[in-house]
C-alpha cells in the first residue's frame, strides 16, 4: 500500500535549480536508499518532503492527503549532524519535542501527569531500544558521535512518525562508530518502520533498502529494486558506483 507519494517536485534557490520534477512512490514498511553524489540535491529533497524547505513546485502526499508545512507530523528527520540540545541530558532531548506538543493538547492541563509519565516510559523504551539507557542522564558532550546520532534517532522516533527520514546519518561519524548507528537503523528495517534513508553507504543501501533512488544534478537518473546497484542501466550510476569502490 502507497503510504507517501511525491509527484514532480521541483526547487531552486536563486537562479540554481536544485531539484528538478521528482516523482516516486513508496509503500508503507519499505527502505528507499536515495543516492548520489554531493551536492546533487538528496538533502534538499528530504528537506522539501518535511517543508523545512518550501518546493517550489510539484506536491507531496500521505495517504492520499497533500501534505504542506501545516501538517508534517507524519514525517520525522534526523540530521547527519546530530543537533542535539547541548544544555539538555540524552533523556531530555529524546522527550523535549513531545512534551511541548502535549501541552497543545485542550486536556493537558487536566492530565498533565498521566500525559508526562506515558511520554517518559515511552522515552526509556526508546532509549533502551536504541542501547543508552544507562547513558540517559548524560550530556550530549558526554557521548560519543555513535550515542549522539543515536539519541538524535531515538528522539525523531519520540514523535511516532509514520515515516521516518534520515539524512546520511553516518557521514559525520568515524568508521568505528559507523556500525553502531547502522545497527539501529537495521533493527528499524527489520521491525518494518518505513523509512527514507540518504546514504553513501552502499553495502548498507544492499542490506536494508527495499528501492533505490539514484539522484544526479537534481534530477532522478535510476529508481527501482535494490538490484540496479549490480545492474545499472545509466552510463551516470555506473561511473558513481565505479567511484565509491575505488574511492
Amino acid at each position: 500500500m502507497i503510504i507517501l507519494e511525491v509527484e514532480n517536485l521541483s526547487k531552486k534557490f536563486d537562479s540554481a535549480r536544485v531539484l528538478t520534477n521528482i516523482s516516486f512512490a513508496l509503500n508503507e514498511g519499505e527502505v528507499l536508499a536515495v543516492i548520489g553524489s554531493s551536492g546533487s540535491g538528496k538533502t534538499t529533497l528530504l528537506r522539501c518532503l518535511n517543508f523545512l524547505e518550501k518546493p517550489d513546485t510539484g506536491s507531496v502526499s500521505f495517504r492520499g492527503e497533500t501534505l504542506s508545512n501545516k501538517n508534517t507530523r507524519h514525517l520525522g528527520l534526523v540530521f547527519h549532524s546530530f543537533n542535539l540540545f547541548p544544555h539538555f541530558t540524552a533523556f531530555k532531548n529524546v522527550t523535549l519535542a513531545r512534551e511541548l506538543a502535549a501541552k497543545k493538547n485542550p486536556e493537558y492541563k487536566k492530565n498533565k501527569k498521566i500525559i508526562l509519565e506515558e511520554i517518559q516510559h515511552d522515552g526509556m523504551l526508546l532509549l533502551e531500544q536504541i542501547g543508552l539507557s544507562q547513558k540517559k542522564d548524560l550530556y550530549p558532550h558526554q557521548l560519543s558521535g555513535g550515542q549522539q546520532q543515536r539519541v538524535a534517532i531515538a528522539r525523531a522516533l519520540a514523535l511516532k512518525p509514520d515515516i521516518l527520514c534520515l539524512d546520511e546519518p553516518t557521514s559525520a561519524l568515524d568508521p568505528e562508530l559507523t556500525g553502531e548507528v547502522l545497527k539501529v537503523i537495521r533493527t528499524l528495517a527489520e521491525q518494518k518502520m518505513t523509512m527514507i534513508v540518504v546514504t553513501h553507504e552502499m553495502q548498507f543501501a544492499r542490506e536494508v533498502a527495499d528501492a533505490i533512488m539514484f539522484i544526479d544534478e537534481g534530477n532522478v537518473v535510476e529508481y527501482g529494486p535494490v538490484q540496479l546497484l549490480d545492474n545499472p542501466s545509466s552510463e551516470r550510476l555506473k561511473r558513481f558506483l565505479g567511484r565509491l569502490r575505488f574511492s
